[in-house]
């Protein structure tokens, strides 16, 4: 990590942890907002107007979070707007690295090796772990936010795009805000409080707040080609990129192995409807997802990656 802008430390996994062993999560540390008119958003400051090739989205293919903005960036067809660099699966002593790997890409603006060195432009004195995403404005070498929850929505109601395409309708907001607050903490996050708990009772209590998430959405997905009716949100982008990681990495590596996300007929069935949207599936990399998460030495240290388990879900695809 960096402590005053200088690496300090090998990569960990894990953060920080409580004083039961309960895996804590880094809080962003950037968080402006682009807006339409460059006005302030929720939080940080102004100055971040809507302007196609001024930003750049940093991303892993591995990484939940990353994915999450790519989704958007894609369902409101910016890539032309806004360009990617795409780091190496595999995490490195200095964490995470451009170049290197198949269908990773270098810095496209740059020329780092590492990720942390953005962040020491962006604050010479940066203390803590640097993470993805990071959108990033071209025009005054600035970090605009690295939050994926920030970067998903401002990329959906800042930018023009498709007139259909409404992830956060004025209607559904508060029962969207609501869910993903909920399946943040049971899910999203609770895969990663069980993979990283330092102690049982830690463990114990992640696994059962996860299955008890994936119960609900079971029920819940019975009814409704998604999460909230028949409207495509942003809770089932949210959901989406947890659940095409689930029996790749989470139920073995994570030990979240009560059963299979393929052993829940209504998830694995919304799944592959979510899959089936071209958008949704281009930010899908089986083999960077397996690689990232099986390079993590704490939790498998021979480095071994599994053949199994295989995505049938891209084949069901084609039937939705």
């Amino acid at each position: 990590m960096l402590i005053k802008g200088r690496w300090a430390a090998d990569w960990q996994p894990v953060q920080r942890s409580d004083r039961q062993g309960r895996f804590l999560r880094q809080a962003s540390a950037v968080r402006n907002w682009i807006t339409r008119d460059g006005q302030p958003g929720p939080t940080g400051r102004g100055g971040f107007k809507a302007e196609a090739g001024r930003y750049h989205l940093y991303v892993a293919l591995t990484c939940p979070w990353a994915c999450r903005t790519l989704a958007v960036r894609s369902l409101k067809q910016l890539e032309n707007a806004i360009s990617i660099s795409i780091v190496s699966p595999v995490l490195t002593a200095q964490g995470w690295r451009f170049g290197g790997f198949a269908g990773a890409s270098e810095d496209q603006l740059h020329r780092f090796d590492y990720l942390h060195q953005l962040y020491t432009l962006e604050d010479p004195l940066f203390s803590g772990r640097a993470t993805v995403p990071v959108l990033w404005d071209n025009r005054h070498e600035r970090m605009v936010n690295n939050e994926s929850a920030d970067i998903l929505r401002m990329l959906h109601q800042a930018f023009p795009g498709p007139a259909e395409l409404d992830l956060y309708p004025a209607p559904l907001r508060d029962e969207i805000d609501r869910l993903n607050e909920r399946y943040y903490q049971r899910l999203n996050n609770g895969v990663y409080r069980a993979g990283f708990a330092g102690s049982q009772t830690a463990y114990d209590e992640a696994y059962a707040d996860v299955f008890l998430a994936l119960d609900e959405l079971e029920e819940q997905l019975a009814i409704g080609p998604f999460l909230l009716g028949e409207q495509l949100t942003e809770t089932d982008l949210r959901l989406f990129v947890t659940l095409i990681r689930f029996d790749l990495a989470y139920f073995s590596l994570f030990k979240c192995n009560r059963q299979r996300l393929s052993d829940y007929p209504n998830l694995s069935r919304y799944l592959a409807r979510l899959i089936a949207i071209p958008a949704l599936r281009s930010t899908v990399d089986v083999t960077h997802i397996k690689q990232g998460y099986y390079a993590i030495r704490k939790l498998n240290p021979s480095g071994i990656v599994p053949q199994g388990p295989e995505l049938p879900l891209f084949k069901l695809a084609a039937n939705h």
